[in-house]
């Protein structure tokens, strides 16, 4: 458990195993805590670093401040500087995977193998709007609203039906989690996202990358995966059946092993 400054604002990280570092980079209403199920598998043989970005979780908030991607880019950079880290692998689901891209762009040489789950590489209107839905409904400062304007569409319709005794104890939860502070976070994180754009820079990914979607994702469609993978040299696409844009909770065990898997794999093999 521990912290650096970059800007003046503190950033909020943990460190779990030893091992190559692996980071992994939380979807947009996230913290380092989501990720608290997954530690025991993913940090077996690796140093996993959990980290949150600016506006959430422990990390400061940007109140009064506008910003764009690039401010959480420059975050996870101080992050490796400050680790002294030479090459990590990195994953990131939804606005973690966006953040993912433009780091191996950027950075390349920082990057080992990249995963990007449940993530496009532009703010489509579609999903614009939907931002648009949760900045309103975060304006309300009323929990309730929130969840019932954000969180069933995060969930595939069969997940949420059959697993609702869960979904009404993760309402619970949330109701807490959804407090004025939060809300605001996540009218900041949303509005950050509005310009995000780089379909014209995907070819500059030199990492081996694998790219995973879900069946039912209405957040983020499989065509927004396709075209990541089409247009990233060597990219691995997968998708996971049944589910929908929360694929690290609808199916952890698919995650874990998809994680696990590409990233052992020290070279890929060829047959033929």
């Amino acid at each position: 458990m521990s912290e650096l400054r970059y800007n003046n604002k503190r950033i909020y990280y943990e460190i779990y195993g030893d091992g190559e570092p692996l980071i992994l980079l939380n979807g947009i209403m996230m913290s380092h805590l989501s990720w608290k199920a997954f530690i025991p598998e993913l940090s077996k043989n690796k140093k996993l670093i959990l980290f949150d970005f600016l506006d959430q979780g422990k990390s400061d908030k940007m109140e009064g401040i506008k910003y764009g991607h690039e401010l959480q880019v420059e975050a996870l950079k101080a992050l490796i500087n400050h680790m002294n880290i030479k090459k990590a692998d990195i994953v990131g689901i939804s606005y973690g995977g966006e953040i993912a891209m433009q780091f191996a762009i950027k950075y390349k040489e920082l990057v080992g193998k990249l995963i990007l789950f449940n993530t496009a590489s532009y703010t489509t209107p579609w999903l614009r709007d939907i931002g648009r839905g949760w900045i309103n409904a975060a304006k309300t400062y009323d929990p309730e609203t929130f969840y019932n304007v954000s969180i069933p569409y995060i969930y595939s319709p069969l997940f949420y039906t059959e697993n609702n005794e869960w979904m009404e104890k993760r309402r619970k939860i949330l109701y807490n989690v959804f407090n004025r502070d939060f809300l605001n976070s996540m009218i900041r994180l949303t509005k950050s996202s509005e310009g995000y754009e780089i379909r014209s820079m995907l070819r500059e990914i030199k990492a081996e990358t694998l790219i995973v979607g879900a069946e039912y994702d209405y957040i983020t469609p499989l065509i927004e995966q396709e075209y990541i993978n089409e247009n990233i040299k060597g990219s691995k696409f997968l998708v996971i059946k049944n589910c929908g844009h929360a694929s690290m909770y609808e199916k952890p065990n698919e995650f874990i092993l998809l994680v696990n898997g590409f990233l052992n794999i020290e070279k890929s093999l060829l047959i033929v």
